[in-house]
């Protein structure tokens, strides 16, 4: 009679990044880490074949995406306790960065599996370093919300966030976002927007969120893609703008309600309404 015995290492987990456009892009590293696992766990497996078949990759697929990747955290142990050695990939990029992976990751680091990273693209890096933002301070948000009101909410906290803020949007919401932008912090924020990253339309859209919508309006193709949006207030400016419109109401709180201490400072400072009613807000509560 065989007896099976478990191996005594068991295999490694790979996150491999792989091209965002260019497929000259990918790491003669990535490519023997592919060939070599004996899974590669794919966020698209009908995707991520054709990327495989270009490079002549014939290691088998199987799918991890957001609707079930916490159920594939056991399965993707059994098979590195069979020591099998397993290969991370998303659509493009690097994984887990606002793609699927997060859950299985932070399982096997729990239970001490090797998890070993193979760098590469990343859409984030890849724009920040050519938007002539501020790189050495950045907040990356991933997503913002799809609703106005609580995109608002974040964007109108930009004033307390360090450096470059950074994240992605679609072509469907795109408009939307810096319509969004530019009614919060108006010409107070620089924008540059990178579409079509390393493909042959490569875009780098600069100015602030107003020149960006007549950019738009000039030409609709501006919007098609998916960007990285960064955005760099002056910070300067809005905290001596703030600082004015503190002293004022401190002056028309007590004598005039929120509303109306808002608007008149709103008014004669040139500032945006909402900004001025959470401040007035704010110092109304702490009163």
């Amino acid at each position: 009679m065989v007896t099976q015995t478990t191996p005594d290492v068991r295999g490694s987990f790979y996150i491999v990044a792989t091209p965002i456009g260019n497929l000259d892009d990918i790491s003669a590293r990535a490519l023997k880490v592919l060939e070599n696992s004996d899974f590669i766990a794919a966020e698209d497996t009908r995707h991520s074949k054709k990327l495989l078949n270009h490079f002549g990759i014939e290691t088998r697929l199987f799918s991890v995406h957001d609707h079930n990747e916490r159920d594939k955290v056991d399965y993707i142990k059994s098979l590195l306790d069979d020591g099998k050695n397993i290969a991370l990939v998303s659509d493009a990029g690097t994984p887990l960065i606002s793609d699927p992976g997060y859950h299985i990751v932070n399982g096997l680091r729990d239970d001490g599996y090797n998890v070993v990273p193979v760098p590469g693209p990343s859409a984030l890096i890849t724009a920040l370093c050519a938007s002539g933002l501020p790189t050495d301070q950045f907040s990356f948000l991933g997503f913002l919300p799809a609703k106005s009101k609580a995109r608002k909410d974040i964007v109108s906290n930009w004033v307390n966030v360090p450096g470059t803020v950074v994240f992605y949007e679609s072509t469907h919401r795109i408009i939307d976002s810096v319509k969004d932008i530019n009614e919060v912090h108006g010409n107070q924020v620089t924008l540059s927007l990178a579409r079509e990253l390393t493909k042959t339309f490569e875009t780098f859209l600069h100015g602030t969120p107003a020149t960006i919508l007549d950019m738009f309006a000039e030409d609709s193709n501006q919007t098609r893609g998916e960007f990285v949006v960064m955005a760099s207030l002056k910070k300067d400016d809005v905290d001596e703008e703030e600082a004015k419109a503190n002293e004022m109401l401190d002056l028309l709180l007590p004598e005039v309600s929120v509303k109306k201490a808002s608007e008149i400072v709103a008014k004669f400072l040139d500032l945006k309404k909402n900004q001025v009613y959470k401040l007035a807000l704010e110092k109304s509560k702490n009163d």
